[in-house]
């Protein structure tokens, strides 16, 4: 072919308009350039697609959801070779061995090549007509030409970084390939990763999420033949199922669909984290439902070598002093894995003579791959130590014990002195060089903060009236926005009339309990799929003591509320509101809450469910004050309001009343009956609350859980100020932080048990319990922190006893 050929069918092929879709490909009818094939229901597309914010000159084979403006991609073919141009680009059946492969130009040759290919264990026929399709679960499929049903290759054998619903992750006993999903290298480019998810190696039914398929940093405990020892929320839930399989070909992980207009995934992120993705029609967004580990810090080496990561930072990752990115633009991309480099090199002779001093990194979590150095008697000795070793990076020295670090340091971590693991001091290795960089620039940062100082005054004067006319225009914007999300959000949620709701629950016959807010009825709505017509049981709350709260506020909070979902909090339908009477309509859960299962003489939840209920209720409350756009402050944490599915499985109900309830949310609280046994001590004096409340509240929750009882066996109707009785109450909780300061844990277990408790969990949710109901809000975890220290993520100190407990109440 002539050069101006080439060119002529190259700007042909630029300018022409799309062809469009296909439902098959085959030798005779290959994809080019623009062509994509889609799924026959119209939810999946494959084609070649360039990564979002990238320059536009790599393109992958890509599937994503056709119907979905922001285009979201669950599989890659050629993640690590891209293709230079649509020109001359093709995804074929190969004619000579009925391989499905992909041809293009690259960067290194503008020559059509094969960039990807299905790469069949063993040719198949010359010439032979396999086709190719995209089916309606969004798997690519190559399939026998001579026998349809006959599938050789599958793009589900082969995930990237996402698993859609019916898609697995395992292996393949007779290849002994496996399924792994594999983050992208970074938001632009979807080579692998250094984070991967699969089934153990060594052949058990654990998933393990590794760094760079070498260390595992979660695991998600073995299947019990319902869910995943130690995620078993993740695993059973309103929206999918999930089931592990084993047969002598495969074992596999599969997630299954109950409702499938329902669209969702489960992608392992940039961060090393799992997140399944539930996609909100009426937002048109993607909300997260799901996350693993919830904290990214949690995420072995997610910062890279010498950096460090910290949770309470703009940033997840960040380089110590006297370090700096190795890649910027991949740090841009939040690509953090090449880490930290000196900024200036350390000097070292051979015979160990150096000018190199130490940095000292306070509160940190230290590294892995330590050394101890047991010559070292003094702090001064382990600097000696260190310092005469060209390898040596680092060391530390604390209770008599020195230890040296020699290679790249990772896995470092800033911690926070008011935090339940401080850290330690790290003393980093930097050259004489680098050392005075720093001085210069602590000196240069000294003469700054003065004209600072005198700038700030200044210009504080001439802020203070623009300050006051932008606040007032953020306000004004901001209602704008609520109440637009409130038009757009409110259909989300079921309207019904009160005609429906008195037809569903009998005339309110059938009470389910009564609450702080209103009484609990249950009901039988029908609801249209299609053309079928299936009845669905709800909760109908029917709310009181509401005061007199526009319709229009009603409506947008309520539509704000439905948009929350997580896999531990009880789904809003929808709600009824007309003039003073309003209702909400909830998901019905069939075991009822948790009061009336934990507190009855005829029957003993075990002490699996009991760990999975604490750790359900902390992932849920979690959600609530991290995960959501605004956070909610549930205020109301206690067994009645957590309701358990047909699985066991936990749900907050009554989240989000505060907002619903509004001045009147206090009184309606403060006067119910026994509440005061869950309530923060700022709460009963009067002062302001935060999130730390709810930690309170969740502390006593634990304590119940732990033993079975009610923590106190004296009050009902209690002051809230705690001086209008004058019995003296056995107040449960004091009694067992003394036994689990004095190590008895064994003690506070319920003793219907039978001792039948894991004992490393029962002394873990023991001191979750007592820092959670620490007297000062600073003293108390974030429930972040609670699940992290359920899930065995970190230590967890013995706590004091609570000085306010002590004195509320008399021991016996």
């Amino acid at each position: 072919m002539s050069q101006i050929t080439a060119t002529f069918m190259a700007l042909a092929l630029c300018f022409a308009p799309a062809v469009g879709a296909a439902a098959t490909l085959s030798a005779r009818r290959p994809l080019r350039g623009k062509d994509t094939l889609v799924s026959a229901q119209g939810k999946f597309e494959l084609g070649l697609f360039t990564p979002a914010g990238s320059s536009g000159d790599r393109f992958y084979l890509g599937i994503w959801y056709k119907n979905i403006p922001d285009q979201t991609i669950i599989w890659v073919g050629n993640r690590v070779s891209p293709l230079s141009s649509l020109a001359f680009a093709e995804l074929r059946v190969s004619a000579e061995d009925g391989n499905l492969e992909l041809v293009g130009p690259t960067g290194a040759s503008a020559a059509p090549v094969v960039v990807w290919s299905s790469n069949l264990p063993s040719p198949l026929s010359p010439g032979s007509n396999n086709t190719a399709e995209i089916r309606n679960n969004g798997n690519l499929v190559l399939v026998d030409g001579g026998n349809s049903s006959n599938v050789l290759w599958q793009s589900f054998d082969h995930p990237t970084d996402t698993q859609v619903p019916e898609a697995w992750v395992g292996e393949n006993k007779l290849t002994g390939e496996y399924q792994v999903l594999t983050s992208w290298r970074n938001a632009q480019d979807p080579a692998p990763g250094m984070f991967s998810d699969t089934v153990d190696p060594n052949g058990t039914s654990e998933i393990f999420f590794m760094w760079n398929r070498s260390r595992v940093y979660m695991r998600t405990g073995v299947w019990n033949g319902r869910v995943f020892a130690r995620m078993p929320e993740a695993t059973k839930n309103t929206i999918y199922n999930t089931t592990y399989v084993e047969t002598p070909a495969y074992r596999r992980v599969i997630n299954e669909l109950y409702d499938n207009a329902t669209i969702t995934r489960i992608v392992h992120d940039l961060t090393g984290q799992s997140k399944m993705y539930i996609w909100m029609p009426t937002s048109q967004n993607w909300q997260i439902l799901w996350t693993g580990p919830m904290l990214q810090c949690a995420v072995y080496a997610l910062c890279g070598a010498f950096g460090v990561c910290d949770q309470g930072g703009k940033l997840p990752c960040h380089c110590p002093p006297g370090f700096a990115p190795v890649s910027e633009a991949d740090w841009m991309l939040s690509d953090w894995s090449s880490g930290c480099r000196r900024r200036s090199p350390l000097t070292c002779a051979h015979n160990g003579s150096t000018t190199d001093g130490f940095l000292t990194l306070p509160d940190v979590k230290l590294p892995d791959d330590s050394l101890a150095v047991g010559a070292a008697q003094s702090k001064v000795e382990c600097e000696s130590a260190c310092r005469k070793s060209c390898s040596c990076q680092a060391y530390t020295f604390s209770n008599g014990e020195c230890t040296v670090w020699h290679g790249e340091l990772r896995n470092l971590q800033q911690l926070y002195m008011d935090s339940d693991n401080p850290g330690s001091d790290l003393h980093l290795r930097l050259s004489e060089r680098g050392l005075q960089d720093l001085r210069s620039v602590d000196k240069k940062k000294m003469g700054r903060k003065l004209w600072l100082v005198l700038g700030i005054i200044l210009a504080g004067v001439a802020a203070v009236g623009a300050l006051v006319i932008l606040a007032w225009r953020i306000v004004l914007a901001r209602r704008r926005r609520l109440v637009s999300m409130a038009n757009e959000n409110v259909f989300s949620l079921a309207v019904y009339s009160y005609g429906d709701l008195r037809a569903a629950t009998k005339n309110f016959s059938e009470r389910l309990g009564r609450g702080s807010f209103g009484s609990v009825y249950r009901g039988v709505l029908k609801q249209h799929k299609g053309d079928n017509s299936i009845r669905v049981q709800v909760a109908v709350k029917k709310l009181e003591s509401f005061g007199r709260q526009g319709d229009k506020q009603f409506r947008m909070e309520v539509s704000t509320l439905g948009c929350i979902q997580h896999v531990n909090l009880v789904r809003l339908l929808g709600f009824y509101s007309s003039g003073d009477e309003k209702m909400l309509v909830y998901e019905y859960m069939p075991r009822g809450s948790l009061d009336g299962l934990l507190f009855r003489d005829d029957t003993c939840l075990s002490w699996c469910d009991r760990y999975c209920i604490m750790l359900g209720v902390a992932r849920g409350l979690a959600y609530l004050h991290h995960g959501c756009r605004e956070c909610i402050i549930h205020c109301d944490v206690k067994p009645e309001n957590i309701l358990l599915d047909e699985d066991m499985s936990p749900k907050i109900a009554d989240f989000g009343m505060a907002k619903l309830m509004g001045r009147d949310f206090s009184r309606a609280l403060t006067t119910m009956r026994g509440t005061v046994g869950y309530l923060a001590p700022e709460w009963i004096s009067g002062q302001p609350i935060s999130i730390k409340a709810d930690v309170y509240s969740f502390g006593m929750v634990l304590f119940e859980l732990i033993s079975g009882r009610r923590n106190s066996n004296g009050y009902s109707e209690v002051e809230v100020a705690g001086t209008g009785g004058s019995e003296s109450l056995t107040f449960f909780p004091v009694w067992a932080a003394g036994k689990v300061l004095e190590g008895e844990v064994g003690a506070v277990a319920d003793p219907r048990l039978r001792g039948e408790v894991m004992s490393e969990e029962l002394e873990r949710a023991c001191r979750v319990a007592c820092w959670c109901i620490q007297d000062e809000e600073e003293q108390r975890p974030t429930m972040a922190q609670v699940v992290q220290a359920l899930e065995g993520a970190v230590h967890i100190q013995v706590p004091p006893v609570p000085r306010t407990l002590q004195h509320l109440v008399t021991l016996t």
